[in-house]
């Protein structure tokens, strides 16, 4: 690979994306931190000390658990179940498709997303969850399967590098063709178990048809988040002419810049569904104040 394709906010390093676990965890206080994408307890009964159900009681069960007033009412023992919490499982979904690869400040929007990624799975695994990657391509996927503690978090960044070092080579071979989102998410379902956490960085181009049913289908049994990974910095282009290439290969020059391309606020819902926006050209530290802020204020909505 050649130069151009390893400058920083072009390549992907793995000592960059290790070295943001400082910035995750610098970023907001813990209780700020455990607000992120996996701070969230999915629930199984079991000695914990919030109660889930109550039945009957059978041989065996605990006799310090059985619950007074149900064997009051019903002049039948009836014995507390409790819930206690279990892994958080995050799936972490990079968007390493042929659009990503653009920026125009200080890295490409697929580098800005891998970051912002990096960040959150840091967090989720320094407050005990686990994580996993579907880093989507041109071509197949890279996935590595939910782990836990850094091991699990060194895994997806060797996977989130791999695949971004793939997409960078397409397309210096000149292939540029974008897989529809709501296909290339197809099997992000398969990847978690249920109550799982699906946080999908993004650009959300050439979504597909299906991309909204396709989101409310993991919403049923699971929870997507979506980061809006944009490039702010195209609305204010000086103007000009710029040469830009098609997805079928044909090369094209386009008006762009000044007053007649000003700056709009990106969309901050994807097919219906709610998004955090995130600036490419920004620094990681302001990218993680960005998410911690963003997605709090979205749990106190």
């Amino acid at each position: 690979m050649n130069e151009a394709l390893e400058a920083p906010g072009v390549g992907l390093r793995s000592d960059t994306l290790i070295a943001l676990r400082r910035v995750a965890l610098a970023a907001e206080s813990a209780p700020a931190l455990a607000a992120l994408p996996g701070g969230f307890a999915t629930r199984r009964k079991g000695h914990g000390l919030e109660v889930a159900d109550m039945r009957e009681y059978v041989a065996g069960d605990d006799l310090r658990h059985l619950d007074r007033g149900t064997t009051a009412r019903t002049g039948r023992l009836h014995v507390r179940q409790f819930q206690e919490e279990r892994d958080r499982v995050s799936l972490l979904v990079a968007d390493f498709r042929p659009a990503m690869f653009w920026g125009l400040r200080r890295a490409f929007r697929s580098v800005c997303a891998a970051e912002a990624l990096s960040l959150i799975g840091w967090s989720v695994v320094e407050s005990g969850g686990r994580v996993g990657l579907l880093a989507l391509t041109g071509a197949a996927p890279v996935i590595v399967p939910a782990r836990g503690r850094s091991r699990g978090m060194l895994d997806v960044i060797g996977g989130m590098v791999e695949a971004h070092q793939a997409g960078l080579a397409a397309l210096a071979a000149g292939q540029g063709a974008d897989p529809p989102l709501d296909q290339a998410l197809s099997r992000a379902d398969r990847l978690v178990p249920p109550g799982a956490e699906l946080v999908i960085a993004s650009g959300f181009d050439k979504p597909g048809l299906g991309l909204a049913d396709r989101l409310s289908a993991l919403a049923r049994r699971r929870r997507p988040r979506l980061l809006l990974v944009t490039d702010a910095q195209i609305g204010r282009m000086p103007r000009g002419r710029y040469p830009i290439r098609t997805e079928d290969g044909r090369r094209i020059r386009l008006s762009l810049g000044g007053a007649a391309a000003a700056a709009e606020e990106p969309a901050r819902r994807i097919a219906g569904r709610p998004a955090l926006v995130l600036d490419a050209g920004e620094t990681v530290e302001q990218t993680a104040r960005r998410i911690v802020a963003g997605l709090t204020e979205a749990q106190a909505a």
